[in-house]
């Protein structure tokens, strides 16, 4: 499968390395140009390029950057994906990175915020692992304690797609529902970051409060 990256930051840079590991065609960008990701490019064999056509010809896409990056990505940057290629978003709200976002603030769910700003649909995952987990924690289908990673998102076959692909990389996929369900595992939440196997994950889910916590607020 053809896969745009869009940020090549802790997980873009993971995501890079195992995907490009599985055999598929990874076209990589970051904000401060190609010159900056030879280094990767020849440790994994993708294909650098400038974040306004990572996503050209995509089969899928990986926006894996800052959400006060979002707003200042080229208009259009998802034009030239194939048509239906998911658009995966793995971002969190950081307040104290990011700036304050009113509408995250008020509730809206950091995934559709994205969306809006994206004016596509995404599907949320790969943001409750940590980067070096999510590089080394990979195992075999059927493990004992095999980890397992929420996914949501509103196209089912847009989900699935990712879903299959959380297995391709070693992970239990866990339907997360809707995208707007997705503040279950928001920064704060009982999955985010606890390296969960599937039972575990469902658990979490069900236990999040949708009041953030005092440290993910602004």
């Amino acid at each position: 499968m053809r896969i745009g990256i869009i940020g090549a930051g802790n997980i873009g840079g993971n995501l890079t390395r195992k995907l490009a590991a599985l055999g598929h065609e990874v076209v990589v960008a970051n904000s401060r140009g190609p010159q900056t990701l030879e280094d990767l490019a020849e440790e994994t064999g993708a294909t650098v390029a400038l974040a306004a056509v990572a996503a050209e010809g995509a089969e899928l896409v990986i926006v894996t950057i800052p959400e006060r990056a979002i707003t200042s990505l080229p208009a259009g940057i998802l034009d030239g994906a194939a048509p239906g290629a998911p658009i995966v978003d793995t971002g969190n709200y950081y307040p104290q990175r990011d700036g304050r976002i009113a509408e995250i603030e008020d509730g809206v769910t950091e995934s559709r915020w994205v969306s809006k700003q994206l004016g596509r649909p995404v599907v949320k995952a790969f943001n409750n692992i940590r980067a070096q987990h999510l590089l080394e924690g990979g195992k075999p289908p059927g493990t004992p304690g095999r980890i397992a990673l929420p996914v949501a998102g509103d196209d089912p076959g847009a989900k699935a797609i990712v879903m299959r692909l959380v297995d391709e990389l070693g992970f239990d996929p866990v339907d997360g529902g809707g995208i707007d369900d997705s503040w279950r595992q928001q920064p704060g939440t009982p999955v985010y970051t606890a390296d969960l196997d599937a039972a575990g994950v469902k658990a979490a889910l069900g236990q999040a409060s949708p009041e953030r916590l005092p440290a993910f607020r602004a």
